[in-house]
């Protein structure tokens, strides 16, 4: 079953601009299916996966290009860097846009290679797990988020209410789409097969893990920090690796597509912002197996169920700028005099900013920190406070709540 993702328009245009677009993501999230879904029929589809293609790739490069020649889908090009520059050459013999798609799984080195190969020949996109949006059929209609009492409204019309135990449950199951779209697959092997998957494809191609039972717990340890500061020096402690280690393999997780670090807001006004990011996993559902919940209930009553709900909200805001093929102008507040503000949305020099909190009854308290940005002579937007009401509701005169199905 297809779901019409918020993306599509952005590949469309993009691709009549571009000769070549890079669809990056982690594992799973979709980026095949929705660049075959979106191909017309004389747009030839290969993957790099398969270990022969992949050795025509790296062997002879110029006659891979012949064999597959364009309009093409090249599929988890990252396996073969080797092609990049023939690309280009094609790109620039050609100049028509649309030559080439690809798909890349691995973010950074990715990354590397085509800003040095395809500059100016690139359109580069990034695509997460389905959003609630899409998971009701509402993708083409979405746009990026913004807590304007008009944005607000027309959310709360969209969407359709969530009990807390359906919320819960799509926070557990997470949003990557075999499992998201399919109630019958058993949660526990499916993310047991993904985390298996990941650690013998994807990083061993990007460093040398030499214990794999080190690198799990280090991915549980991460996984038990999300919403959280990054603290390094406490990751490496409880994951049992030397901070470098622990340094890298986050690296490697961000390259991945499984974590976001979220930056602390700065500007020239103060000097007193803490400046460690905040660490995020980008899919809940890992997020929850990893650290060993076993049902939806018993994450919501236990000890990681406000971390989790800020994390699922904070990836359903970045897919709603993503997805819309836009940067999330996102960042954090916190000072030395502890004062904090999850989220800050900057936009046309306009800072509006965000609180989670798990409850259902919120209250002026819970957003009273919103007055610090006022006092650094920043332009602030309106508010709002993004919780478990049932409804939305004023808060004071510029933030209101809003429930978090609303999002």
């Amino acid at each position: 079953m297809y779901v019409s993702r918020t993306l599509e328009p952005a590949v469309i245009r993009a691709s009549g601009q571009f000769p070549v677009l890079l669809l990056t993501g982690a594992r799973q999230v979709g980026k095949t299916t929705l660049l075959r879904h979106l191909s017309q029929d004389d747009r030839g589809y290969v993957t790099l996966d398969d270990p022969l293609v992949l050795s025509l790739a790296r062997s002879d490069p110029a006659l891979f290009m012949q064999r597959f020649p364009p309009p093409a889908l090249i599929d988890e090009i990252q396996h073969a860097p080797e092609l990049l520059p023939y690309i280009k050459m094609a790109a620039d013999r050609s100049g028509e846009p649309g030559l080439f798609w690809l798909t890349g799984s691995q973010q950074f080195h990715l990354m590397q290679g085509v800003s040095e190969s395809l500059a100016g020949r690139v359109a580069v996109l990034h695509l997460l797990g389905l959003s609630r949006a899409e998971l009701l059929g509402q993708g083409p209609e979405a746009t990026p988020f913004l807590p304007t009492p008009a944005e607000l409204a027309r959310r709360s019309a969209q969407r359709n209410p969530l009990t807390l135990q359906a919320l819960y449950r799509l926070i557990w199951r997470g949003a990557l789409p075999a499992i998201a779209l399919n109630e019958a697959m058993e949660r526990d092997l499916f993310y047991s097969s993904y985390v298996q998957t990941y650690l013998q494809r994807d990083v061993r191609s990007l460093a040398r893990v030499g214990d794999e039972l080190a690198f799990l717990r280090f991915l549980r340890a991460a996984a038990a920090r999300t919403s959280q500061l990054l603290n390094l020096a406490d990751l490496a402690r409880d994951a049992d690796v030397a901070p470098n280690t622990a340094r890298h393999w986050l690296s490697i997780l961000q390259t991945a597509g499984i974590v976001h670090l979220l930056e602390p807001y700065h500007s020239n006004v103060t000097q007193r912002l803490v400046k460690a990011p905040k660490l995020y996993f980008l899919d809940t559902g890992l997020a929850a197996y990893l650290t060993a919940w076993a049902s939806p209930e018993t994450l919501e009553a236990g000890a990681m169920s406000g971390a989790l709900l800020e994390t699922w909200i904070v990836a359903e805001l970045l897919k709603s700028y993503w997805h819309a093929g836009r940067q999330p102008p996102f960042y954090y507040y916190r000072d030395k005099d502890l004062r904090e503000i999850d989220l800050l949305l900057v936009q046309d020099g306009i800072v509006y900013p965000l609180e989670i909190k798990k409850t259902a009854s919120p209250g002026r308290e819970d957003v009273r920190h919103f007055a610090a940005l006022e006092r650094l002579g920043l332009r602030v937007g309106p508010g709002a406070l993004i919780c478990l009401a049932e409804q939305s509701l004023p808060l004071t005169a510029s933030v209101q709540s809003v429930p978090a199905w609303a999002i």
